[in-house]
């Protein structure tokens, strides 16, 4: 069957959280998404509470992924131990609470394999090696369809994960910097990849915040809690085509809506 996956953006604030509940399930049902994964890292700006969790569940999103915000909230952590559908960066330490992947049921008995990973560029260097870690996951379990949701700063380690997983996995996207990147393409072996998804949240902002915030962080001035910036939304998301007979992405493309 062709199997048509949605991946969408860092939601950020409670706008970025209202539009999306408002936008999904039409987009879902206009392009006859079959599953749906969200990054819900920045619902609560920075972090995400059980509430936004479940209101991204009710929208549409079979799996909620997270990324280096993951412990900000901590109210989360009951939730996430109990929810297999919310997944933080699998490369976290051993002893961290949740899950980093799971296998979820698709449509016509198709198990789909969802692996959220964190990269080390720009970020931390304590975390776990992504690559060697996703060699792990990929020799555990069985799985017709792999998703990869790569939250990271640098495009080359994003990319450079998309060629080495190229022929093992169907379909990556980036997430993180929140700027929605135009390289959607499918590698010779049938990956799917794009840089960056981009994110869902306030349009006229830095990265979601309130630009003068981002100015004064620029400047050196005293630091400030980060606030999500007001005005018009936007939901930035990628779709993805997958030849599940045939293990392999067929067509990327990108669907934002502002």
């Amino acid at each position: 069957m062709n199997l048509r996956v949605l991946a969408v953006g860092d939601v950020v604030g409670d706008s970025g959280l209202d539009f999306l509940c408002r936008h999904l399930p039409a987009l879902r049902k206009l392009h006859g998404v079959h599953f749906t994964v969200v990054n819900g890292e920045n619902a609560a700006c920075n972090g995400l509470l059980p509430d936004q969790a479940d209101a991204i569940f009710s929208a549409g999103a079979d799996v909620i992924t997270l990324g280096n915000h993951t412990w900000d909230k901590r109210q989360i952590v009951p939730y996430m131990d109990g929810c297999p559908y919310l997944l933080r960066p699998a490369n976290y330490t051993s002893r961290a609470p949740g899950r980093g992947w799971g296998i979820f049921d698709g449509p016509q008995g198709l198990r789909l394999r969802v692996v959220n990973l964190i990269g080390r560029c720009e970020m931390d260097s304590n975390f776990d090696n992504p690559f060697t870690k996703m060699d792990f996951i990929l020799s555990e379990g069985e799985a017709d369809v792999t998703l990869v949701d790569f939250h990271g700063e640098a495009t080359s380690e994003k990319n450079a994960m998309a060629w080495y997983l190229d022929g093992r996995v169907q379909a990556l996207w980036g997430t993180h910097t929140h700027v929605p990147t135009a390289d959607c393409q499918v590698l010779p072996q049938g990956l799917g990849m794009v840089t960056d998804l981009g994110m869902t949240g306030p349009s006229q902002s830095v990265i979601g915040i309130r630009p003068e915030q981002a100015i004064n962080r620029f400047l050196g001035g005293l630091p400030q809690r980060f606030q999500p910036a007001s005005g018009p939304c936007r939901m930035d998301a990628v779709l993805f085509d997958i030849d599940a007979a045939g293990r392999r992405c067929t067509v990327v493309q990108r669907i934002d809506i502002s």
